[in-house]
């Protein structure tokens, strides 16, 4: 039987891993080890550069979308934040904000299955002053768009587009039952046919089992995502997983750890939740984590900005522009 380091050494090499591979990291007794070897692959393809990004809540609630995670679904009595659109000068000065701390990379996130014409030309012109004011790079996370709407975007300034898968395809219908897995998939690949980046990950905690989590990291290399953000559920009261089991740090650090072994090239990225792993997180970036979405994340809260550049470069990352 293959050891944890034959493993690494071979995905080092350049061999992809195998699920049969996998199945012998997620029976190791041996989970430092295993942390260790993720690092290794981790600097090994990606050195010790850093990502990362911050967003803007453009739009929040009134979603149609039954997502039992979610705080911003209609279908649920949640206390989230309900607006429309900001304020073009919101946008800017937060973009700004970033980019005076030195993020790289901002987001415009709006709530929703997918933004009207109208509200796409709306964001396509605040994209377009952030664009021509500011030294950040932009991205969008407007839901399950068409390739019309995308290229709408490009042209305006965006870069990257993010649409989480969330989690596997054999659990997916089990959290939501107003969209499905491959609508997803179909909005992803239609911004890669038009030459965007893409950011897609999920959420880890939510009932899945660590082989729907496999299942799902496995699906991301096919796709060929080189930005994945792992959120950790932070239950909110009022949807139907407001109860659910807090994880363990091993299951959290495991599961990152295995996300780099299957995608040894990509940025595993913190997302939201990381209140709820803030003793871990220096651990986690010595197995397999190197990119962040930093600042206000969405409807939990995360550490600021100043913080996470303090502990990036303390713990000799470099932030990459």
């Amino acid at each position: 039987m293959k050891s944890i380091n034959d493993i690494k050494s071979n995905i080092i090499a350049g061999w992809k891993v195998s699920k049969e591979d996998v199945e012998i990291l997620l029976n190791t007794n041996d989970k430092e080890s295993l942390y260790k070897a993720a690092d290794a692959i981790r600097i090994a393809f990606m050195g010790y550069q850093f990502d990362l990004c911050s967003i803007i809540n453009a739009k929040s609630g009134k979603c149609s979308e039954d997502c039992k995670w979610c705080a911003q679904s209609s279908h649920y009595n949640t206390s989230v934040n309900v607006y429309d659109l900001v304020g073009k000068d919101t946008s800017l000065k937060l973009a700004q904000q970033n980019a005076d701390y030195g993020v790289t990379k901002y987001s415009f996130v709006t709530s929703g299955k997918a933004l009207s014409e109208n509200h796409i030309d709306k964001l396509c012109e605040y994209i377009r002053d952030v664009d021509s004011k500011v030294d950040i790079k932009l991205c969008a996370s407007m839901g399950l768009l068409s390739k019309e709407q995308l290229l709408k975007l490009q042209e305006a300034g965006v870069v990257r587009y993010h649409c989480n898968l969330e989690t596997a395809p054999s659990y997916f219908s089990k959290l939501c039952t107003s969209h499905t897995i491959e609508d997803k998939i179909k909005t992803i690949k239609a911004a890669q046919e038009i030459g965007m980046d893409v950011c897609s990950g999920g959420i880890i905690g939510m009932g899945e089992t660590m082989d729907n989590r496999i299942e799902m990291a496995f699906l991301l290399r096919d796709l060929n995502i080189k930005s994945i953000p792992i959120n950790i559920l932070n239950p909110i009261s009022g949807t139907p997983l407001e109860n659910s089991e807090k994880l363990t740090d091993d299951d959290i650090l495991t599961t990152i750890a295995v996300f780099r072994f299957i995608n040894p090239d990509a940025w595993i990225r913190f997302a939201g939740g990381r209140n709820l792993i803030n003793l871990i997180q220096d651990k986690a970036m010595h197995s397999g984590v190197n990119a962040a979405i930093t600042g206000d994340l969405l409807t939990t809260t995360g550490a600021t900005v100043k913080e996470d550049i303090e502990r990036i470069k303390a713990l000799g990352f470099k932030i990459v522009k």
